[in-house]
C-alpha cells in the first residue's frame, strides 16, 4: 500500500470517527434501550399490510402469496444488512438522509430526507384516519374527534421522552406478536386435535388442492409483490433511533439479526397456518384474513379481536410516524437543506418544531379525507409505497459506495459487514426496480407512478432556490 493511500485511509478513518463523535454531540438523548429497539425492530416488519391487505393479496395470488412473501422477505433481510453496515460505521439519527448526502451527493441526501418526511406524514394521515374509523366499531363516535384525540396523546408523548415513545412503541408490538402468535397457535391446534367449526375441513392440502400453489399463474404472485413490499415498509425505521439508542453498537445488529426468522414467524407461518384452516378461495379484497379465519372458525369474538389489533397497529404506525418526521427534519435544518428553525429541541432532547409542524400536517391530512373522501385523496395516500421504497433504494446504493471505499481502505470498515455484499445489494435494487415495474402495469397501484414525477420536481425547484440563496453553505458541496 502506497504512503498517499495510508494517508488517505487515515483521513477517512478519521473522518468518519469524527462523524461518530457528532453522533453523540446531535443533543438527542440515549433513551431507547435493547427491550424497546428489539420491539421497535419487530413491530416495524407487521402493521395494517399484514392484517388487512393480505386479504386482497390472498385472493389475487392465492397460497403463492406465502412464496412472495418469503422471497421480499428475503429482499428486506438484504436491505437491513446493508443498513446495519452503514449504522456501524456511522450510527446518525439522519439515517438515511445523512448516508444519501455523504456517498450519493448533496441533492439525493436533500431528496432523501424530504420524502422520507413525506413518506412518515402520508403515512400518518392515513393511519390516524384508519384507526378513527376502527372506533366506531365499538363507540358511535365522529371520526375527526376520536382523529383528533388520538394525533394529540401520540404528540404529546413523542414530545416529552424518546423512552416514553419507546415505551408505547413496545407495548404497541406486544399487541402485534401476541396476536399473530395466537392465531397461529389456535390454526395448530385446529390442524392437530380438530375442534372448533373449522375443524372437520382444515387440512395442509388446502395450500395445493384449489386450483394448484399457482392458482392465477406466476403472473398472478407477481402482481401482488406491490402490496407485499408495502406491508413491510417501516421494517426500516430502526435505522432513524440509532442516534438515540443506549448501545447502538450492540443492540441494532441483534435487531436486524431478527429480521428473518421475524419474517418467517409473522408472514410465512401465520399464512400457511390460516391458508390451511381456511381455503384460500374463500378470502375477499376488503376483508382482514384474520377476521375471516375466526369467523370460519366460529369464534364470534374475532372480529372484536381483530379491530383492536389493526387499531393498535394503526397507532403504532403513527406513533412511528410522529418520531421520525421530527427527526428527518432536524437533520436537513443542520445540514441547511430545510429551514433553520427545525433544529430547537425540548429539554428532553425531542425535536419541538419538527414534530409539531408533521402533527399539525396529520391533523390537516384528516381534515382533507374528512372533507374530501375521493380519488384526489387516494393518489396522494398511494405514494407512500413509491416514497418509502426510495428509501430503501438509498439504503442500498450507499451500502454499494461505502463497501467499494471501505476496501480501498478510504474508510474505516464496519464491524457489521452485509454477508454476500454488495452482490446481495444489487440483487435487492434488481427486485425493487421489478417491484416499479409490476406497479406500472397495475393499473390500482399506478397512481403512486403518477404522483413520483411532480414530487421530485417540487424538490428540484426547492434545492435550486436554496442553494442559490446559500452559495456558500457546504451543505450544497459533494464530500
Amino acid at each position: 500500500m502506497t504512503s498517499a493511500k495510508v494517508d488517505k485511509g487515515q483521513a477517512g478513518r478519521e473522518a468518519g470517527a469524527a462523524a461518530h463523535d457528532a453522533t453523540s454531540s446531535e443533543g438527542y438523548q440515549r433513551g431507547l434501550g435493547a427491550r424497546q429497539i428489539q420491539m421497535i425492530a419487530i413491530g416495524g416488519a407487521i402493521g395494517t399490510g399484514l392484517f388487512l391487505g393480505a386479504g386482497k393479496a390472498i385472493a389475487k395470488a392465492g397460497p403463492s402469496l406465502i412464496l412472495a412473501y418469503a422471497v421480499a422477505g428475503l429482499v428486506i433481510f438484504f436491505i437491513m444488512r446493508a443498513l446495519g453496515e452503514l449504522l456501524m460505521y456511522r450510527p446518525v439519527s439522519g439515517s438515511f438522509s445523512e448516508y444519501a448526502r455523504e456517498f450519493v451527493g448533496p441533492f439525493a441526501g436533500f431528496v432523501t430526507g424530504w420524502t422520507y418526511w413525506l413518506f412518515w406524514v402520508v403515512t400518518g394521515i392515513t393511519e390516524v384516519t384508519a384507526a378513527a374509523q376502527y372506533m366506531t366499531y365499538w363507540f358511535d363516535i365522529a371520526q375527526w374527534v376520536s382523529a383528533l384525540i388520538f394525533t394529540t396523546i401520540l404528540y404529546a408523548v413523542n414530545l416529552i421522552s424518546v423512552k416514553l415513545f419507546g415505551e408505547l412503541e413496545f407495548w404497541f408490538s406486544m399487541v402485534k406478536v401476541t396476536a399473530i402468535i395466537g392465531m397461529i397457535l389456535i390454526c395448530a391446534g385446529i390442524l392437530t386435535l380438530g375442534f372448533s367449526d373449522a375443524g372437520d375441513t382444515a387440512s395442509v392440502t388446502h395450500l395445493w388442492s384449489d386450483g394448484g400453489f399457482f392458482p392465477h399463474g406466476l403472473s398472478g404472485t407477481l402482481m401482488t409483490l406491490q402490496i407485499v413490499m408495502f406491508a413491510f415498509l417501516a421494517v426500516e425505521l430502526v435505522g432513524v433511533t440509532a442516534g438515540e439508542s443506549k448501545d447502538p453498537k450492540t443492540v441494532l445488529p441483534k435487531a436486524i439479526n431478527t429480521v428473518p426468522w421475524r419474517i418467517a414467524v409473522f408472514y410465512v407461518g401465520a399464512l400457511i397456518m390460516i391458508l390451511s384452516v381456511v381455503p384460500w378461495t374463500e378470502f375477499q379484497p376488503g376483508i382482514s384474513p384474520f377476521v375471516a379465519a375466526f369467523q370460519k372458525m366460529g369464534l364470534g369474538v374475532g372480529a372484536a379481536i381483530v379491530n383492536f389489533v389493526v387499531l393498535t397497529a394503526a397507532l403504532s404506525s403513527c406513533n412511528s410516524g410522529m418520531y421520525s418526521t421530527g427527526r428527518m427534519l432536524r437533520d436537513l435544518a443542520l445540514n441547511g437543506q430545510g429551514p433553520k428553525f427545525f433544529t430547537k429541541l425540548t429539554k428532553s432532547g425531542t425535536p419541538l418544531i419538527g414534530t409539531t409542524f408533521s402533527a399539525a400536517l396529520m391533523l390537516v391530512g384528516v381534515w382533507i379525507n374528512y372533507q374530501w373522501p375521493g380519488d384526489a385523496f387516494n393518489y396522494v395516500v398511494s405514494f407512500a409505497t413509491i416514497s418509502g421504497m426510495w428509501a430503501w433504494i438509498m439504503i442500498l446504493v450507499c451500502q454499494i459506495r461505502y463497501r467499494f471505499r471501505a476496501d480501498r481502505g478510504e474508510l474505516p470498515q464496519s464491524t457489521f459487514r452485509a454477508p454476500g455484499a454488495p452482490y446481495t445489494s444489487v440483487f435487492a435494487l434488481a427486485f425493487i426496480g421489478m417491484v416499479i415495474v409490476m406497479m406500472a402495469v397495475d393499473k390500482d397501484a399506478r397512481i403512486s407512478l403518477y404522483c413520483a414525477p411532480l414530487w421530485a420536481l417540487i424538490l428540484g425547484v426547492s434545492y435550486l432556490v436554496l442553494k442559490a440563496r446559500n452559495p456558500e453553505n457546504k451543505a450544497f458541496a459533494k464530500r
